[in-house]
Order: structure tokens, then sequence, then C-alpha cells
């Protein structure tokens, strides 16, 4: 498999291709107050349904700074006829207890496509809120942080891709989700971690450019006969791990099952019992309820999934996504109190974007 790498520096969208807005006219941000956020016996009340989903993850000590302000949101949703999607490496807080709609990166695209509501909050980073608009553009879509962004997403540019196109003519590109929508309106199709090798192979091509992430593409090659061509991105939650730090681990507990996310480096994929897709992970765990499992991956999953099999011990190698946890459940509710900050795409970048996304689900349903 070749690995290719062009000039580029940090991910700079040019003027136009999207932006964030901090208001919004629809619904009005001005008739809601911020809500009161104290501990109370009818917050209390209110949320001991919630708290019994993570009681395993959180301690009762902590929730009462929790409850009041996970009311106040879950009372503004319905204020706001807002939905929340949240991404498998939200807190659990959040990912339980205000999260209408769960999951991986694909399944967060297809409950976009499908909301009703007025208003979605994408408790995820910055490329999902866009995938979400894409999917759903009568909707407004808020992000609660605009600065939640992504190594991956930073680590190639639109002028990249059409670099690539020149020096490989006639070659798809595949890209990765985790890529802006400026960066999608240049690629053929997209995928995910769950459906790469799958969009591969769809194409019908001896050759295929998979993009942004090194490592997935490394993966997708070892599951398929189509040649791959790759960039130099990486996660910098999932390239930290070693395979060392996994044998380590085996060497104290042989008994320990490893699942490993295919962003990872390909000497760490070789430690690990399965390896797939955060969606795909969660279920092999739910599949084979292992006596003890390390989830080679953004550390709050592993709170989530706890909460949900609490018989399972979790050895936690704790990554965590800085940008992952720039959302926070005080953002959230700012965000539906003050309507910000939305996400917009340039008109013409979004209709070529919403195309590579449309084909990548339209393939998976």
């Amino acid at each position: 498999m070749a690995t290719l790498q062009m000039e580029s520096g940090a991910f700079a969208p040019r003027a136009g291709e999207h932006e964030l807005k901090g208001a919004v006219n629809v619904p009005a941000a001005n008739d809601v107050a911020m809500p009161s956020l104290e501990w109370t016996p009818e917050v209390a009340r209110q949320t001991a349904h919630l708290y019994d989903r993570v009681k395993t993850v959180i301690p009762a000590v902590e929730w009462p700074a929790f409850a009041p302000t996970i009311k106040a949101i879950n009372d503004l949703k319905r204020q706001r006829n807002a939905v929340i999607l949240a991404h498998n490496y939200m807190t659990p807080e959040i990912f339980h207890c205000v999260g209408d709609f769960m999951g991986d990166s694909l399944q967060l695209a297809r409950e976009a496509e499908a909301v009703d509501a007025d208003v979605i909050v994408q408790c995820g980073v910055h490329f999902m809120a866009e995938t979400s608009k894409l999917m759903n553009p009568a909707k407004t879509v808020l992000i609660p942080d605009a600065g939640a962004g992504c190594s991956l997403a930073d680590s190639i540019t639109p002028e990249d891709v059409r670099g690539l196109r020149k020096a490989h003519p006639g070659v798809p590109i595949v890209t990765y989700v985790n890529t802006s929508a400026a960066v999608k309106a240049e690629c053929d199709i997209c995928c995910t971690s769950a459906n790469a090798v799958r969009v591969v192979e769809s194409l019908g091509a001896p050759r295929v450019l998979v993009i942004p992430d090194e490592y997935l593409a490394k993966y997708v090659a070892t599951k398929t006969s189509v040649e791959i061509l790759t960039w130099k991105g990486r996660c910098e939650v999932h390239e930290r791990f070693t395979a060392e730090e996994l044998r380590a681990y085996r060497e104290t507990d042989e008994g320990v099952r490893i699942v490993a996310h295919p962003e990872c480096p390909p000497d760490v994929i070789a430690e690990a019992d399965f390896t797939g897709s955060t969606s795909g992970m969660i279920k092999w765990v739910k599949d084979h309820r292992p006596e003890k499992v390390l989830l080679v991956t953004e550390c709050s999953m592993s709170d989530n999934v706890a909460a949900e099999t609490p018989e399972t011990t979790f050895v936690r190698p704790c990554n965590l996504c800085p940008h992952m946890k720039k959302i926070t459940l005080a953002k959230i509710l700012e965000a539906l109190v003050y309507m910000k900050d939305e996400v917009t795409i340039d008109p013409a970048i979004a209709q070529r974007a919403r195309r590579a996304v449309e084909r990548m689900i339209n393939l998976a349903n």
C-alpha cells in the first residue's frame, strides 16, 4: 500500500467554505432566560430515573452537581423543539441523560437526516455538526462549542484533495467522514470506520484513495484486494496507544480481552482480539459480555458502555479527546438558551458535499 503526503499547513478554510454564526432567529433566542440550577427535592425527583442509568459510573455524591443542568436541558429541548445527537465519546451525563440519539458518526448522520425537530444540537465535534446540516439543511444545527475540532479534519484541505486528484487521475477518492464539508465536496464518497471496506469495494476500481486517516486506510488494505492509497492524517487520541502497553496489560491479566478501533496503529490492532468502529466495539462487548475488557479508544466510551454492562470490568487506558471534551452540560445549556453556535455551509459547497455523504448513506441503506 502506498502512502502519500503533500505540502499542507494547518487546516484553514477559505472564505465561504463554512462559517459559524452566533445567535439565530428561529426560534427566537431572547425569549428564554437562563433557568435556575439549584439542587432541590423536585430536581432530585424528576431526575431520579436518569441517575439510575449512570449510577454505576457517576458517584451519588456528584449527581447534585449534574442533575439541575440536566433537567434544565431536557426542559429546554421541549421548549425549543430540539433534539440532541450525542456521539459515543461524550461523557456519561451527556450521553445517557440528555442525548436523544446516540451512536457513531454513521448512526448520527442517519438520525440527522430523519430528524423532525426544528433544532439539532450536535454533541460531538464540528465535522459532525456539518454532516448533520448537510443531511437536514432546513434544520437549525447548533454546536455547543465552535472550537470542538478534530486532528483528522485539520490534516487535509480542499486544495490537498485537488492535488491528489491531479496526481492520480481517474482514481476514486473516499474521504473519512472526519473531514470538513469543503473537503467532502472534493471527494467521490464518504465512509466511516464502520463501512470503509464496503465503500471501497463498492466503487469497483483497482486503486482507491482513502483519506485522510493513514491507519484506517492501512486497516482497510488488510481487508480488501483493492490497492489503497492514503494520506498521513492521524487521530491524536488513537495514535497514542502502543502495542507495548497492550502487551503489558496482557501480562498483568491474561484474561483481559482487547477491543481496538481501526484508527489505531497497525501494531496495536495486531494485539487486539477484535477491531471495529465504536458501534462495532460496543456490539462486541454486549454480545460477548467478557469478564474484563479494554477498549482501545477514547476513554469516555468505556464509561458509557460500562453503564449498560455492569457485570463487565473495564480496564481504562485513558486517552481523552480534547475536542470532544469541549462539549459540556453547561455549554449545551447555553446553546439552547442563546441558540448558539449555528453551523452554516456555503450552498455551493454543501450541494457537492451532500452528494458524497448521501452516496455513503444510500449504500449503507
